[in-house]
């Protein structure tokens, strides 16, 4: 199958390498030429732009950071849309919001393209394993018809419903798992100053009622900061997407709202280029702590 990949940063590198290993054809682009180069060696080929990669492929998958650079990347110049030949069929794996999702599909149904939100979920690890969880809104039968090559970057697949729903999955699913370890900061601070060991106290809250909720505790207690799989100033961005989902649909979330300000000051701190779990950094920072 003849498919496109547009943006092979640290995840969707990985992705793209299995889609090839699945026997597919894949042109590939990235503002970054080198970050192809690997791809190329594995038998990619490289088009100058996303409109090139939309001309010569029936299927095309985008990994992109956020809602603008999806919407340069399909409508700007030299975007998808300049290349795309009635039939074209995009996936954009990326996390966006599903308001954006469904006026980005308009455009493309303008154009003879069908459009499908397909972001996905479990790092850069699950992409490297193709044990990525696929969530996908959209055309039930386009979905079908190319379920096999979303299969070569993750072995769950699930089909979500219209147009929106996969983005709004997965902006519920960053959601919970980013704004939990906000708590789990927290915690570690408030053991810190009043004088326990966060160890030992991770050690018996892992044995407590707490311990359905503490497992990602050893990760923050190691506090490594090199070579971050995701980014705090994503993190930032994705729980922003949920608030701003909420108050479309009319209603308010405190906690994410708080989690989202706290990620913010973070990354305004020069925290975004760390991992989500430098918030510790800035937490130790306000409590008075080293």
């Amino acid at each position: 199958m003849d498919v496109g990949f547009i943006g092979t940063g640290n995840i969707g590198n990985p992705m793209c390498a299995n889609v090839i290993k699945g026997g597919h054809r894949v042109v590939v682009h990235d503002l970054v030429e080198e970050h192809t180069a690997n791809l190329i060696e594995l038998g990619a080929t490289w088009a100058e732009s996303p409109a090139t990669v939309a001309s010569q492929c029936e299927v095309l998958l985008t990994s992109l950071p956020g809602p603008p650079e999806v919407e340069a990347v399909l409508r700007g110049g030299g975007g998808i849309l300049e290349g795309a030949e009635p039939g074209l069929v995009c996936f954009d794996l990326s996390t966006n919001l599903p308001s954006t999702v469904r006026l980005l599909a308009e455009r493309a149904a303008e154009r003879g393209v069908t459009f499908l939100d397909s972001p996905v979920s479990n790092g850069v690890v699950g992409a490297e394993r193709a044990e990525l969880a696929v969530m996908v809104g959209g055309d039930r039968a386009a979905f079908d018809k190319y379920k096999p090559v979303l299969e070569c970057i993750g072995n769950n697949v699930f089909y979500m419903g219209e147009l929106g729903m996969g983005a709004m999955t997965k902006i519920i699913n960053n959601m919970v798992g980013i704004t939990s370890a906000q708590v789990l900061m927290e915690a570690t601070v408030l053991a810190q100053k009043a004088g326990l060991d966060p160890q030992q106290t991770y050690e018996v809250m892992s044995v407590a009622s707490a311990r359905p909720y503490v497992g990602n505790m050893p990760r923050l207690l190691e506090r490594d900061y090199d070579n971050p799989p995701f980014f705090l100033q994503w993190a930032a961005k994705d729980v922003s997407l949920a608030v701003q989902v909420a108050r479309e649909e009319g209603m308010a979330l405190p906690l994410a709202s708080a989690a989202a300000d706290y990620l913010f000051r973070a990354k305004n701190r020069g925290l975004g280029l760390k991992p989500v779990t430098a918030t510790l950094e800035a937490a130790e920072e306000d409590a008075g702590l080293k």
